[in-house]
C-alpha cells in the first residue's frame, strides 16, 4: 500500500493551517478623530465665502425685483 502523504508532510500542513487560522486582520484605525486645526480654519473660511456669495446673490435678486417693479409701474 502506498502513502499519498508522509507523516512529516501531513504534520507540516496541519501546522501551517493552524498558524494561518490564528492570524487576525489588523484593526482599522479609529474613525472618530478630531479634525486638524488647519482643516477647521479652511472650513470656516469656505463657509464665510459661501455666505458672502449668498448675501450678494440675494441683494442682486432684490435689486432686480425692484427694478422690474419700477419698469412695470412706468409702462
Amino acid at each position: 500500500m502506498t502513502r499519498l502523504f508522509s507523516p512529516t508532510a501531513f504534520s507540516l500542513a496541519v501546522t501551517l493551517l493552524l498558524a494561518c487560522s490564528a492570524c487576525k486582520r489588523p484593526e482599522p484605525p479609529p474613525t472618530e478623530q478630531k479634525p486638524e486645526p488647519q482643516a477647521t480654519q479652511l472650513q470656516k473660511t469656505l463657509k464665510q465665502s459661501i455666505d458672502k456669495a449668498k448675501q450678494a446673490e440675494k441683494a442682486l435678486q432684490d435689486n432686480a425685483e425692484k427694478q422690474k417693479a419700477v419698469i412695470d409701474t412706468e409702462t
